[in-house]
C-alpha cells in the first residue's frame, strides 16, 4: 500500500495506568520508528467509586498528566496530536464532566473511541504487524473495562466485538482487592465469563489456517509469566501463550496476594491486583474462541491510530464512527 500521510504522527493515549504521548515515523522495512515518547503514571483504578464515577482527585490527576505530556512535546514542533482516552474514562458515569474539565484546564479535549472502533484499530495494527500473507486473523485484546475481539481476512476486520469483561471490571465485581474471597469464587468467575462469551452474538473462532494474536499488556504480562520467549530468528515473532501454560499459572496467581505477585516474572506492580482476573478472562477467551494459543503482538489501538495517520493503513469506510468529546 502506498503512503499518503504525513512524515510523522502523534497520539496521546490516556489509560488507567498512564498517559502516554507517542510520536513516530514510518520507515520502509523498519516499521514504526519512535521519534519521541513521554509517559506520566496514573492510578485511575483507585479513583473509580462503586457508582462508576471518576473522583475529583482522579480528574485532577488526568489534568496534570495531559498538561505535562503536552508540554513535554510542544517544543519539538510535533504533528497534530490525536488525544484519546480508553475505557476507564469512556465508561465513567461522569465522563462528560471529566472530558470538559480536562479540556478547560489544559486546552486538550480528550476523545473517546467506541469499543468496536478500538477493536477495529487493534486488528488493523495486528494485521500490519503480522503481514498481509498471514491469512485469517483473530485479534484478542483484554483492557481494563472491556474486551475487544476482531476477525477477518483483509486489512480491515469483518467482525468486531466489545464486551464489558475487562480485567479491572472483573476484579472490582468478583475479586475484591485482587484476591479470592472464597474457595468457590474462581469457578463462579469462570462460569460467569463462559456464559457471557458463550451468549455473545457472532463471537468469532480461530480459523484452522489462520493466526490468533493478542494485543494488550494483560496478555503480554501473562505470556512473560507463563509463555514461551520469542524466536528472534523468525519474522514478526513475539511471545506466545498457550492455554495449558495459562491454566498451570492461574492457581499460582490465585494463591498469592498482589504484593507477592510482583515477585513473579512479568507481573508489574501496577497491574498485579488485576492479574488474576486478566488470566481468567484470557482463559475464557481462548476457550470460547477455540484457540489453543496466542501470539503476543506489541501493537494495539494506539498503533492502529498512528498507522492510519501516517497513511500506512487506509481507514475503514466507517471511520466516521462517533468520537465522544
Amino acid at each position: 500500500m502506498g503512503r499518503g500521510g504525513p512524515e510523522q504522527a502523534a497520539v496521546l493515549d490516556v489509560g488507567c495506568h498512564s498517559a502516554l504521548l507517542t510520536v513516530v515515523r514510518w520507515r520502509s522495512g523498519a516499521g514504526l520508528e519512535p521519534v519521541f515518547s513521554y509517559k506520566v503514571r496514573l492510578r485511575l483504578q483507585e479513583a473509580i467509586d462503586r457508582r462508576g464515577r471518576l473522583s475529583e482527585a482522579g480528574i485532577v490527576g488526568v489534568q496534570r498528566a495531559v498538561a505535562e505530556a503536552m508540554a513535554a512535546v510542544r517544543f519539538r514542533s510535533p504533528p497534530a496530536v490525536f488525544p484519546f482516552a480508553t475505557s476507564v474514562i469512556r465508561d465513567a458515569s461522569n465522563r462528560e464532566q471529566v472530558i470538559a474539565q480536562v479540556a478547560r484546564a489544559t486546552g486538550t479535549r480528550l476523545r473517546v473511541l467506541p469499543g468496536e472502533e478500538e477493536a477495529r484499530l487493534a486488528y488493523a495494527a495486528a494485521r500490519q504487524w503480522t503481514g498481509s500473507e498471514t491469512g485469517p486473523l483473530l485479534m484478542l485484546d483484554i483492557g481494563g473495562g472491556t474486551v475487544e475481539i476482531a476477525s477477518g481476512r483483509g486489512a480491515q476486520p469483518r467482525s468486531v466485538l466489545s464486551l464489558p469483561l475487562g480485567a479491572r471490571r472483573i476484579t472490582r465485581d468478583w475479586l475484591p482487592g485482587g484476591t479470592v474471597p472464597s474457595a468457590g469464587r474462581l469457578e463462579e468467575v469462570r462460569e460467569c465469563l463462559g456464559h457471557a462469551l458463550g451468549t455473545a452474538p457472532d463471537l468469532p473462532v480461530a480459523a484452522r489456517d489462520g493466526r490468533v494474536v493478542a494485543c494488550s499488556k494483560t496478555f503480554e504480562q501473562l505470556a512473560r509469566l507463563a509463555g514461551t520467549p520469542p524466536l528472534r530468528s523468525e519474522p514478526h515473532a513475539g511471545w506466545q501463550l498457550t492455554l495449558p501454560q495459562l491454566r498451570r499459572w492461574i492457581p499460582v496467581l490465585a494463591g498469592a496476594d498482589p504484593v507477592r505477585r510482583t515477585r513473579l516474572p512479568g507481573i508489574s506492580r501496577h497491574r498485579a491486583g488485576q492479574s488474576l482476573a486478566g488470566a481468567l478472562v484470557a482463559e475464557a477467551l481462548l476457550m470460547a474462541c477455540e484457540a489453543e494459543s496466542v501470539d503476543i503482538c506489541p501493537w494495539s489501538t494506539r498503533e492502529g491510530l498512528l498507522l492510519e495517520q501516517l497513511g500506512v493503513v487506509s481507514p475503514a469506510p466507517r471511520h466516521d464512527l462517533p468520537l465522544v468529546g
